[in-house]
């Protein structure tokens, strides 16, 4: 396994400067507009080195490949979405088609959908019917969740390599062999790509990589992850907690606002960061902690009680909801816990004064 490991880092090391000239020659690149923090044009399609150097280590691997092909064609319908969408620019309802054509490929090809799962008091809860939207859904919503992200250097390259190798560790637990197989892979061609892709940026990953890269890690949580415990259900979520907090984050920020929801703006977590002073560099590294807490809270969830567990997604959810009113990630003006504390703490100074 390691010689294809060290084969598909150096496949994306060699690939990706290789890209970034084609994208320059092409006139492939990103330009500076009032979403996008750079300030000058940077080329873009750096996920195909991505996606190559994933390719040719899936085929290295020594394992059933009526397995792996679909996973590599699905994953190819993705990576070529996001292609087209970095040469086009094409409607978001095109790249939903494109997105949900890729989760079925690998719902009723491959077979891999969220079943049951084991409630924690006893018994199952089967989705039966609703097991394939269930599982499409959560593919199309991840995939999405990760590409919002992408919007500073290094910034989804490395938050998606934190999940990949929480995950890695999960299937590690679970003796998962394809699942480990799989991540490991992935994280290869990843670190490859990411010295090129950290600020300042010489290549973005652009749709190609961002939709690539969500899909694969969506694909091997349900993989890691199906027909488990309720409690454990919530793992995978963890695992992505900053993409999937920032997604929910900005649908609601936009039904508030009465915005499109597919419009896109500069109120994500990575902007109110920068806002607040932090550099491009400490704001990303400060969201990879961030995601590496998550990850955290997700081994920790794994080996906790019923009851233990409920209790930090208790802690965890606070954490969340302060970081989101003290960043104003919803609106200026939505801080219903702080200004609860607030409160409180004027009464227990009234108090002290009477």
């Amino acid at each position: 396994m390691l010689p294809i490991l060290i084969i598909c880092l150096l496949a994306s090391l060699i690939l990706t400067p290789f890209i970034r000239q084609l994208a320059l020659y092409f006139d492939v690149t990103d330009k500076p507009d009032k979403r996008r923090v750079n300030v000058k044009p940077i080329p873009s399609l750096g996920g195909l080195a991505i996606y190559i150097s994933f390719s040719i280590g899936l085929f290295l691997l020594p394992i059933d490949k009526v397995i792996l092909w679909p996973i590599f064609i699905s994953g190819t319908v993705m990576m070529l979405t996001g292609f087209i969408d970095d040469l086009f620019e094409i409607k978001a309802r095109y790249k939903l088609l494109g997105q949900v054509v890729a989760a079925f490929i690998i719902v009723f090809w491959g077979g891999i959908t969220i079943e049951f799962v084991n409630l924690p008091f006893g018994g199952e809860l089967h989705f039966g019917v609703f097991s394939i939207p269930l599982t499409i859904l959560w593919i199309v919503a991840i995939t999405n969740a990760v590409n919002l992200i992408d919007g500073l250097d290094g910034l989804a390259a490395g938050v998606s390599t934190i999940a990949l190798i929480t995950i890695l560790g999960m299937a590690f637990i679970m003796s998962d062999p394809v699942v480990i197989m799989l991540s490991a892979l992935l994280i290869a061609a990843t670190l490859g790509f990411l010295p090129f892709n950290f600020n300042p940026a010489k290549i973005f990953m652009g749709d190609t990589g961002a939709l690539f890269l969500g899909f694969s890690i969506s694909v091997l949580s349900v993989m890691g992850f199906k027909n488990v415990t309720f409690i454990s259900l919530i793992v995978p979520i963890l695992i992505l907690g900053v993409p999937i907090s920032d997604t929910i984050i900005a649908i609601i920020r936009r039904m508030v606002t009465k915005q499109p929801l597919a419009m896109a703006d500069k109120s994500h977590i990575h902007h109110q960061l920068m806002g607040l002073g932090f550099t491009h560099r400490q704001t990303v590294i400060l969201i990879y902690a961030i995601s590496a807490l998550f990850s955290l809270f997700s081994f920790i969830f794994t080996m906790s009680t019923v009851w233990g567990s409920v209790l930090l997604m208790a802690i965890l959810l606070l954490l969340v909801e302060v970081l989101i009113e003290s960043l104003g990630l919803i609106g200026q003006n939505y801080r219903p816990i702080m200004k609860l504390l607030r409160i409180e703490s004027d009464s227990s100074d009234e108090e002290k004064t009477e």
